[in-house]
């Protein structure tokens, strides 16, 4: 009897076993990357897109399966492709940013990515990572629970991807030119899009607005997405509340409010339910700018439409924030807390094993021999730059550094990323501008922060006013975050530490840095490979505000990051 119990309960777990890898799947795309026309704001423009879309293909996926990718490059550009926010879990070949996992893929040449979605659901996407091409390439990667599994909350009649974004009546690529030959700062854009569409408060613009039709007592999940180049936007929707329930694929306790703020690259999972009159309701989004900088001062909006109602009604308009309204964009992101009990949840780490103080902002470098710096704000001997700890991060060409990393090659990449910034200052008073100094020019190289496997590890992140103060949305591949602290001002170590959240911290992979002030994360290194942590404004410019990490190798070959594919592309 003891034996025929031992044998049904190892029956019970190989069933359970095979039920569960049965589950998985294999989900297969083809990317086709090429130059298309494409009409908005009465003009038409030439721009990469993916299969002729913009945005992109949605990618549908349940945790556990695995994604293959086949992109083929018929641009004239060179491309890759960043999967955002994925973990990439022992597969950093696949993460594609270029000349940091990858060489990119050069014109009339393929590549497949293949990689296993571990350990996340949630709304993520994907964008180009050579260039700015990301303004146009680019598209949602839904990760939904594996078979058999919920959502922490009560599941909606319906989803939807909202992808915000910025367009150009250039070609973004000649916009990046002109800004490289004149030295000046990337130029606004002259649209935000939801779904690829500015709506109906443009010109030329009446038949160019995203429609979502809903029916009245049904709840709605909505997936936002930030796709926009270079600026955070606020969102809303006239007449309805929100209800945050997870933010970068990370799920949290569930959050109202009336407004969202999505820097650059983040994503936001929020349920709405019909309960308003019947009537068209506008979606809109707005810039929040907290830099001198120029911005889009415009508005793209969309259409909640009741099914009942009629579709020639006026929809109604919701009181937007002040594009400077600082109070509210901070009140939103740090309102939000991780869900405890969620499948994937770790607590944020007590203990910390290295502890680093990085300074982000912008900077200033010389202008080279015969370069035109006729654009820049700075005059034209300099053109603007930007660091991490004074130090403006520069692209290898020769090699992918996680190629130098994997096969110990020297000379691409160094391993002394410092810890603090050179010199100690008051790093958010606006009168260290007012003069020229030293702290001005950071030193261009690459440089990395090498991290044992497993090591436990502390960031402060502050802003300084060097030029201006400005939200710096930082993003890091290969694993999410803790956000246990943000405020303004300095950073006071004996004062500030008092308030981190160690119990239900949220959980990020970009983190919007506030304005004049400073943001505190942790996280455990457990993903060998080297890894880009950068500002999600245009990276590629010569701004530098980069940094990677080198996490060593574990223990065992399971914990140790495998060999290259065997046709990743070469420099």
């Amino acid at each position: 009897m003891a034996r025929n119990r031992i044998t049904i309960f190892s029956l019970a777990i190989v069933l359970a076993f095979l039920s569960s890898f049965a589950s998985a799947a294999v989900v297969e795309h083809t990317f086709d990357v090429a130059n298309i026309a494409v009409t908005r704001l009465c003009q038409s423009t030439v721009v990469a897109l993916v299969n002729n879309s913009f945005p992109g293909p949605t990618i549908q996926v349940r945790e556990g399966d695995t994604l293959v990718v086949h992109v083929n490059n018929k641009s004239p550009y060179n491309i890759s492709i960043h999967w955002h926010g994925v973990f990439q879990l022992y597969s950093g070949w696949a993460d594609g940013p270029g000349y940091i996992t990858q060489c990119p893929i050069r014109p009339g040449n393929s590549y497949t990515y293949r990689f296993n979605i571990t350990q996340q659901e949630g709304t993520l996407w994907w964008h180009a990572h050579v260039s700015v091409l990301r303004a146009t390439v680019y598209g949602a990667l839904l990760i939904k629970p594996k078979l058999g599994r919920t959502y922490p909350f009560p599941r909606p009649y319906r989803e939807v991807p909202i992808i915000l974004g910025e367009w150009w009546k250039r070609s973004p690529v000649d916009v990046e030119t002109e800004a490289l030959r004149t030295g000046g700062p990337f130029p606004a854009s002259d649209a935000y899009t939801i779904n690829g569409r500015p709506g109906d408060l443009y010109n030329c613009s009446s038949n160019e607005t995203f429609k979502v039709t809903v029916e009245r007592g049904r709840t709605y999940l909505l997936r936002i997405i930030n796709a926009a180049l270079n600026n955070q936007l606020f969102f809303k929707l006239a007449g309805h509340n929100f209800t945050v329930v997870a933010i970068d694929a990370a799920y949290t306790k569930p959050y109202k409010t009336d407004v969202l703020v999505l820097a650059p690259g983040q994503t936001t999972d929020v349920l709405i339910t019909a309960n308003q009159p019947p009537g068209n309701y506008y979606m809109a989004a707005n810039t929040y700018s907290s830099s001198g900088a120029p911005f889009n001062d415009t508005v793209t909006t969309a259409v909640l439409h009741y099914a009942t109602a009629p579709a020639t009604a006026a929809p109604q308009m919701p009181p937007l924030p002040n594009v400077t309204d600082t109070p509210t964009a901070h009140r939103f992101s740090t309102s939000l807390r991780g869900l405890t009990t969620s499948p994937f949840w770790s607590p944020p780490p007590v203990e910390v094993d290295e502890k680093m103080f990085v300074t982000v902002g912008v900077g200033a470098e010389a202008c080279g021999a015969g370069e035109d710096c006729s654009a820049s704000p700075l005059g034209p001997r300099f053109r603007l730059a930007a660091s991490m700890n004074n130090v403006s991060f520069q692209f290898p060409t020769a090699r992918s550094m996680l190629e130098a990393f994997h096969f110990n090659i020297n000379g691409i990449y160094t391993e002394d990323f410092p810890d603090r910034p050179p010199v100690e200052f008051n790093y958010t008073d606006g009168a260290i501008s007012a003069n020229f100094t030293a702290l001005w020019v950071p030193v261009r190289a690459t440089k990395v922060k090498k991290l044992k496997y497993n090591a436990t590890v502390e960031i402060v992140l502050q802003n300084t006013a060097i030029l201006t103060t400005e939200n710096h949305p930082i993003h890091f591949h290969g694993f999410n975050f803790h956000v246990v602290a943000q405020g303004f001002g300095n950073f006071d170590e004996g004062r500030d530490r008092r308030s981190f959240n160690l119990v239900d911290p949220q959980e990020r992979n970009t983190i919007g840095v506030p304005d004049g002030g400073w943001a505190v994360i942790r996280f455990r290194a457990i993903n060998p490979g080297v890894w880009f942590a950068h500002c999600h404004l245009d990276v590629h410019l010569p701004w530098g505000l980069a940094m990677a990490f080198a996490i060593e190798n574990g223990p065992t070959p399971s914990t140790s990051l495998p060999p290259p594919p065997s046709d990743l592309p070469r420099c």
